[in-house]
């Protein structure tokens, strides 16, 4: 069996078990609201990470976390994120987003398996933006089943009272503020020994 086989092949299985695992949980807290209307152009642009519900596909990252988006020719969301691991190694991953909401353009899915995967339902993740600074200088991200959480802001810090009014407000969405850990920002990358 070549290496894409097994690939697909542990995707799909991966997938089947986390999709019955699902449905034989409790129903969660009722119908996830997002912002009414979103500018994608303003959206667009370098985002700091300020907090998140933990996540296995960052458990590598320590710090520094950015997430840069670029509207491409075709509609689409170029993602791009970053971030430094504990030893100082900077890592990337490049992504798509697609609007899936045309009226509110608050509702996203974004991928980042690769593109002739793109075809596959479920390497598509919710990625819907639940609260929205009117000035587009912080934004809160979640999906709708509460399992991923994110605070965006344009800058590597928030102000404590800004960020208490988040959590307070996603709270009321059904996002637990207990689980949300705050990312660190102004790790230095080691000198390069060459």
């Amino acid at each position: 069996m070549n290496n894409l086989c097994l690939f697909l092949l542990i995707s799909i299985s991966s997938t089947l078990f986390l999709t019955s695992s699902t449905f034989g949980q409790k129903a969660g807290p009722g119908e996830l609201k997002t912002v009414p209307k979103v500018d994608l152009q303003r959206y667009a642009g370098k985002w700091y990470e300020i907090a998140k519900y933990p996540n296995r596909f960052q458990k590598k990252c320590a710090g520094n976390v950015t997430a840069n988006y670029t509207i491409k020719l075709n509609g689409r969301i170029e993602v791009r994120n970053e971030c430094l691991k504990k030893d100082g190694e900077k890592v990337m991953a490049v992504g798509e987003a697609k609007v899936t909401d045309r009226t509110s353009k608050a509702k996203l899915k974004v991928r980042f398996a690769p593109s002739f995967l793109s075809f596959l339902p479920f390497v598509w993740g919710d990625y819907w933006i639940i609260d929205l600074d009117t000035n587009y200088e912080w934004a809160a991200i979640g999906d709708p089943s509460r399992s991923y959480f994110w605070i965006l802001s344009r800058k590597a810090s928030m102000d404590e009272m800004t960020y208490q009014a988040i959590l307070e407000r996603v709270k009321l969405l059904g996002f637990n503020p207990a689980n949300v850990v705050k990312s660190p920002h102004g790790l230095v990358e080691p000198k390069s020994t060459r």
